[in-house]
């Protein structure tokens, strides 16, 4: 049970877990005042416990302490808002005290979050059909009914996963399907698992496999649309979303994953017009006005995406990733009472994690716009640690990926694979970092009436997976080293693959820009598979680059960009690959210097119109009057003529980025 890791340091976990399970059997015995007892001596050394704080609503509620009982379950609430029993035991508290309405409202909470919890559908049935609501009384006994029918160990691990007991509900779930191979519930179960633990290709499959069995089944249905969207398989998603549609045209939740398949997809308009409607009704309207507020900016909306981010906040005043979505607008100047706002917010001890982080973020952007960077940096720091808190990125695995990739791709293996691929020259990448000027290359390049600008690809790093297969501890991974067992006609049909799949991004023109950062790593397979392809490195000067990265909260991904050390690593790494590609594919990449672009701008336009074979268009100098949909978090700032002033903002923050340089070596200074 991982939330019983929250021991303090020297008290070790296992004791903490063992000394829950002796209170838990004193509750059991009916050993109330003992168990209370034993749960407040270890609140001392667990104060955010979960199931610590569990024990003693429970044990006060059995020594009819009510009052006690609700203000635990408060505190409790704070901490752990989305536990189920939580709610089951309000629901409890207030029907020992005979609140009927209260109670209710509670057991629907409960029930929301975790629908396995038979004895909160049970007292829902009893008290809604006291209170004469005899249809949902009716289908709360359904509920029941079906929990009754379902396997005893699909039950239980459903509620080990939905009370975040993840890796004890795959076991059992495993276990259970070795002997019911094809039970649907057990599937679905487990994709959810996989979705949960990241292992998507995992979940797709599972999911697949549900649908063959039972095609009816729109609850698997409706995953299966979710992980396709996770995937970016957006228009597979779409046509998911689609079936679902046809049965329950009006269901808020097929229609909201409808609409964010067309966000996938690149068509806002279409978006928009479901959220809108979709708002119109929402009883938590907070969301809905983000992804509003979100298609808006993509559209260059500026002024009508504020409003709806500013709706967003005044939904739910908290709500941190509204002000953080401010703040990455990059233009957006917070007002005193804003700043006050979010500070106080920030402050509280009730908010989610997630909600501290992007007011970290948005404070660090307002402060740092104010000239006050001493406090900016603080708040950037503080986001960037909880941020990575949540992180599972290891720089040992991308320095092991790095050198597998110099080991394996040398000019000797490239040369014997020469004239391998689909020779078409459509696609043109733009790679490197994050921050780097990649967004300004590629609004330059689709402003020639010959380019399609679509948005960050995820086709090659999908590609990448494929071929990977599950990574197995202990072994070192597939790729790169398969590439060496891809015979001509497969490298072939992976590039006519991958424009197939990138078809539905694109107008007609006959060239189109794959914009995702991290394809740096993959030149090789890019080479193989697509050799007539165009591959553009944008380079930016490393420590205005690593503090850009610092500063900002992507939204996905990206994971090495909370902490200084670890983005100064990867800088090296990157420049140390891109410099290896250089070798063994002389001519290949072209570097674009963005602080070169800024300071002679039409030189290098027209040098990067050259490499990728295109006459100049006046267009091109006049970006920023180009309109297209534009994802990243320098929308706003490729909407405006190009600007110097930022080439040196890092400088302002220079005596608190030592660790960066000390992660950057001999590359900080140049």
């Amino acid at each position: 049970m991982r939330h019983l890791a929250e021991a303090q340091p020297g008290r070790p976990a296992l004791r903490i877990e063992a000394e829950v399970r002796r209170t838990r059997q004193l509750l059991e015995k009916g050993q109330f005042t003992q168990a209370l007892s034993a749960a407040q001596a270890l609140l001392s050394e667990v104060p955010e416990n979960r199931d610590v704080l569990y024990l003693i609503a429970v044990s006060e509620r059995y020594l009819g302490r009510i009052a006690d009982a609700l203000a635990t379950l408060e505190r409790f609430e704070r901490i752990h808002p989305d536990y189920g029993r939580l709610f089951q035991e309000r629901g409890h508290c207030y029907r020992a005290v005979g609140e009927s309405l209260a109670a209710v409202e509670a057991y629907r909470c409960a029930v929301t979050l975790n629908h396995t919890l038979l004895a909160s559908w049970k007292a829902l049935g009893e008290l809604l059909r006291s209170l004469g609501q005899v249809s949902e009384a009716e289908a709360a006994a359904a509920q029941v009914a079906k929990l009754a029918s379902l396997p005893p160990a699909i039950v239980t691990a459903t509620n080990m996963f939905l009370e975040g007991e993840v890796y004890p509900a795959e076991q059992l779930v495993r276990e259970y399907l070795q002997k019911h191979a094809d039970d649907v519930e057990g599937m679905r179960l487990l994709a959810q698992i996989g979705v949960k633990l990241d292992v998507l290709d995992d979940a797709e499959f599972l999911l697949e496999s549900v649908l063959v069995f039972a095609p009816d089944y729109h609850a698997a249905r409706y995953d299966y649309a979710n992980v396709l969207s996770q995937r970016h398989k957006h228009a597979r998603a779409r046509e998911e979303a689609r079936k679902l549609l046809t049965v329950e045209p009006q269901n808020r939740a097929f229609r909201t994953i409808y609409a964010n398949a067309c966000v996938g997809l690149g068509n806002h308009e279409e978006a928009l017009r479901i959220f809108r409607e979709l708002l119109a009704d929402a009883p938590q309207p907070a969301d809905l006005h983000l992804s509003i507020a979100h298609a808006l900016k993509t559209l260059g909306r500026q002024r009508q995406a504020i409003e709806s981010y500013r709706a967003a906040a005044a939904a739910r005043p908290s709500f941190g990733d509204a002000y953080w979505s401010l703040a990455n607008l990059k233009t957006y100047a917070f007002t005193d009472d804003e700043l006050a706002h979010m500070r106080r917010e920030e402050a509280r001890q009730d908010i989610s994690r997630a909600d501290r982080f992007h007011l970290c973020f948005a404070l660090g952007k307002a402060l740092e716009d104010r000239g006050e960077y001493a406090e900016s940096f603080r708040y950037y720091e503080r986001g960037n640690a909880l941020k990575k808190g949540d992180s599972r990125y290891q720089a040992d695995t991308l320095e092991r990926s790095l050198r597998l990739q110099i080991s394996h791709g040398t000019r000797e293996f490239f040369a014997a694979r020469a004239g391998s691929g689909c020779q078409r020259p459509d696609p043109i990448f733009i790679v490197g970092l994050p921050r780097a000027g990649s967004t300004l290359l590629e609004q330059i390049l689709a402003s020639h009436s010959g380019v399609e600008g679509t948005m960050e690809l995820a086709e090659i790093p999908r590609l990448v997976q494929r071929l990977n297969g599950r990574e197995q501890s202990g072994r070192p991974p597939r790729y790169p080293a398969v590439l060496a067992e891809l015979d001509p006609q497969r490298l072939r049909e992976m590039g006519e693959k991958y424009l197939t799949d990138t078809d539905v991004y694109r107008t007609g023109k006959p060239f189109f820009i794959d914009k995702m950062p991290n394809n740096f790593r993959h030149v090789g397979l890019i080479h193989l598979i697509l050799p007539n392809a165009k591959i553009i490195d944008a380079r930016r000067e490393p420590m205005a680059c690593c503090f850009s990265n610092f500063k900002q909260l992507f939204a996905s991904g990206q994971e090495f960009t909370y902490s200084l050390e670890d983005i100064g690593c990867y800088y090296r790494v990157y420049v140390e690959l891109m410099a290896h590609w250089d070798a063994v594919l002389p001519g290949k990449v072209l570097r674009v210097q963005h602080e070169e672009l800024v300071e002679d701008f039409e030189t290098q336009v027209r040098r990067v119109l050259d490499f990728v074979g295109l006459g100049f268009e006046p267009a091109c100098l006049e970006f920023y009057k180009t309109e297209r949909s534009v994802r990243t978090a320098s929308s706003e700032q490729v909407r405006q003529p190009i600007y110097k002033e930022g080439i040196d903002q890092w400088r302002n923050f220079e005596p608190w980025l030592g660790p960066l340089k000390a992660a950057l070596g001999e590359l900080a200074g140049s």
